[in-house]
């Protein structure tokens, strides 16, 4: 009994901490969208840039109105 907890109520708490874990990596990995590509040359230094795919989609739509 770790920490005093019976062993079913322990392995429900660790896999539940375990699944919240991996869904929030997945949110994370999904708005954030990584470039997981492995470049066959590698960039010099101050030449890699980094930037969110979705924010500028989001910042240059066109605006519309409606009246």
């Amino acid at each position: 009994m770790p920490a005093g907890v019976p062993w079913p109520t322990y392995l429900k708490m660790f896999t539940a901490s375990l699944l919240a874990m991996f869904a929030g990596s997945q949110v994370v990995h999904r708005y954030y969208l990584p470039d997981l590509t492995i470049p066959e040359i590698p960039p010099k230094p101050g030449e890699l840039k980094t930037e969110l795919l979705g924010l500028k989609e989001r910042q240059h739509r066109p605006q519309t109105s409606q009246q």
